[in-house]
């Protein structure tokens, strides 16, 4: 009996125990744990995300540069689908039967029961005859709703951007803000404003039952949001100057920037060769990147902030603004050109003869004789013995002007450029074993410096402010939002007198009325300015022109990069000159044939890769000779013996050359074979 009421008790104890474990569990799950909650809400909840549209942007004037088109989105429950006419659903959607398979494989390894994406992005057109027949017809297979963009005049592609879906790392960064089937922007402006111009997302619920049969909305609608579209932008992108300046880069490589000086609004971003962004839209978007990435001039390459040069003889201003702060020259200084410039052993090249020249001359003439003299006299200031020091104080100088340092311009992957430092030359030729002569390719804006157009453009705003500058940027306002950022407010000081100013620019405005770029005189206007002819070791020079206008009243300056064109004054300065005009006066008063050699003018360079025939040499002419003289010979004999042939046939009886004739055209008989 006892061992009876001891495993009674053991047994009633394990009861117990079991009993307060489940209903411990059945705690945890209910109230403690949240997981099976959601997992129960997914089985009787279905969400439907409402995507927004994201918000236009439009030019400094109000003309739209891009905004919204809608689209369609095609989703399979797999389940539901029951048997159709296959070929006709694939011929509407402009798809083959091996690519519906594949589709319709993906989506049942998805989900049987839930929907998924089919086919991404139908426009308009295609799905209006479809959405009649969709629900009868092709059972299974509904619409989602969606708005892709679209750019009106196909211009400013570099500075718009475009925007793609998103992938694996970006939806991990954003901390699952994104899903699959997002999508986010990628470059320019749609990148850098993305939480701007996205918007926010709707959400709608429905009750399904257990087939996933919708049994209406979830609570009459009490958690469903609506989607708000993303936030305008107002560009400071000028319409008119975008459209002219990529006219006239066509067939060219390079780039323009034009800033207005007193605020720091960047009117006109040129990259070229550029590309149409609505190729960036649609079902073609990847074939489209393709070739492109494949292109030897790099379309997709946004010059105007990657793009590094030297700035050859544009640089020459600023040395003398440094020059002149540092009471190194005065205007009045004078140095004597005989055509080059003996830096020890090496002869730097001027372009002219101009004997005794000053400051102004100097610049108006663009004489290596003269900046290479301030240079010298700049880093020999306190001894040759200092001039590593001198060195670093001049990189200081030269960076406040927004050279080798980044300008923060609202787009990603902005280069700095480069202003060299004194470790660069102790590799080069040995620690303090180089002199001012080792590095006196900087006095004409070559060797080591680097600069991008922004900053040759940016260049010209601070020498049209007399000394300061705002930082470029490419937005000016966020809906109703004037002011973007603070920092664009800020005058950014260089640190030089405004008095040192004034000699610059006459000597800048010689250059166009009288000097190396007349032929970027505007009449009416006066603009002052500075051509280059950049050196590249890769082919022909670089042509490049800054400036300002007017002199008084700035209200543009401008930097025009042409590669491999030769001078500056050939080709960068004449296209300035008309995208100037154009701002200033709407219209362009130069003779049309002038324009309309620039805008036919073909100047890309030979791609990467490309072999020149090779020249002829005297052997080769010698072996040439030689097969025309045998090609010679034989002709001359084939053609003595076909004469014989025929004086041979003369004398042949008349009745027997027709006999010969006849025979040779009759058809051989199978036993004479």
């Amino acid at each position: 009996m006892n061992n009876f009421f001891e495993r009674r008790y053991v047994i009633t104890t394990i009861f117990i125990v079991i009993a307060l474990v489940l209903l411990g569990r059945l705690y945890y799950i209910q109230i403690v744990d949240d997981r099976y909650a959601l997992f129960a809400n997914k089985n009787v909840l279905r969400k439907t995300v409402i995507y927004p549209a994201r918000g236009a942007i439009f030019d400094r004037n109000g003309k739209v540069l891009v905004q919204n088109v809608p689209v369609y989105d095609i989703l399979v429950t797999p389940k539901k689908v029951k048997p159709f006419d296959t070929l006709e659903f694939c011929r509407m959607l402009g798809i083959d039967k091996a690519g519906f398979d594949k589709r319709f494989d993906k989506a049942k390894k998805y989900s049987p029961y839930r929907p998924s994406i089919f086919e991404k992005q139908i426009s308009v057109e295609v799905y209006a005859p479809l959405q009649e027949r969709l629900q009868d017809e092709f059972p299974g297979f509904t619409a989602q709703p969606r708005t892709v963009r679209t750019y009106p005049d196909s211009v400013a592609a570099h500075f718009l951007g475009y925007i793609g879906e998103v992938n694996d790392k970006m939806i991990e960064k954003s901390n699952g803000f994104y899903n699959r089937g997002d999508y986010i922007g990628i470059s320019g402006v749609e990148r850098s404003y993305e939480t701007v111009l996205r918007g926010q997302r709707g959400v709608r619920y429905e009750m399904v039952d257990s087939r996933n049969v919708a049994k209406g909305s979830f609570a009459n609608g009490e958690f469903d949001t609506l989607a708000v579209s993303g936030e305008r932008l107002t560009s400071s992108l000028d319409l008119r100057l975008q459209k002219l300046g990529e006219k006239l880069m066509r067939n060219k490589v390079g780039s323009i920037v034009a800033i207005e000086p007193s605020t720091g609004e960047i009117l006109t971003f040129v990259s070229s060769p550029t590309y149409d962004p609505n190729l960036m839209v649609g079902r073609e978007r990847g074939n489209n990147i393709a070739k492109m990435y494949k292109d030897p001039y790099k379309p997709t390459f946004v010059r105007p902030i990657q793009a590094t040069y030297p700035p050859g003889s544009s640089f020459k201003p600023l040395d003398a603004l440094i020059a002149l702060q540092e009471g190194i020259i005065t205007p009045q200084t004078t140095y004597f050109c005989p055509h080059y410039y003996m830096a020890g052993n090496h002869r730097v090249n001027c372009e002219h003869f101009d004997g005794v020249t000053d400051l102004r001359k100097g610049i108006s003439q663009s004489c290596n004789t003269y900046f290479c003299n301030v240079f010298d006299k700049l880093m020999n200031a306190r001894g040759a013995k200092n001039i590593r020091q001198t060195l670093v104080d001049w990189k200081v100088k030269v960076n406040k002007f927004g050279f080798g340092t980044k300008l923060d311009v609202e787009l990603p992957f902005e280069y700095k450029g480069n202003v060299p430092t004194p470790l660069r030359y102790d590799r080069v030729f040995g620690k303090n074993r180089w002199r001012s002569s080792s590095i006196i390719s900087l006095a004409i804006g070559q060797g080591e410096l680097l600069a991008t157009p922004l900053q040759l453009a940016n260049i010209e705003a601070i020498i049209a402010n007399r000394g300061y500058y705002y930082k470029p940027h490419l937005i000016k306002s966020i809906g109703d939002q004037k002011v973007i950022k603070k920092e664009y407010t800020v005058r950014n000081e260089v640190g030089i007198d405004p008095q040192y100013f004034e000699p610059v620019i006459d000597g800048m405005q010689d250059v166009v009325d009288r000097g190396t770029a007349v032929q970027a005189r505007i009449p009416g206007i006066i603009m002052c300015g500075k051509t280059g002819t950049v050196q590249n070791p890769h082919g022909k020079n670089h042509s490049v022109f800054v400036a300002f206008a007017p002199r008084d009243t700035p209200r543009i300056a401008i930097a025009v990069v042409v590669e491999n064109a030769g001078f500056g004054s050939s080709w960068a300065a004449p296209i300035a000159s008309y995208l100037v005009e154009k701002y200033l006066r709407d219209t362009i008063t130069k003779p049309k044939a002038q324009v309309q050699y620039i805008l036919d003018a073909n100047l890309l360079p030979p791609p990467p890769g490309y072999k020149p025939p090779r020249k002829l040499t005297r052997k080769d002419s010698t072996k040439l000779d030689s097969i025309r003289r045998d090609s010679a010979r034989k002709y001359k004999a084939d053609t003595t013996r076909k004469r014989t042939e025929l004086r041979s046939a003369s004398r042949q009886s008349p009745k027997d050359t027709a006999l010969k004739h006849i025979l040779a055209y009759q058809p051989k008989r199978k036993e004479d074979e």
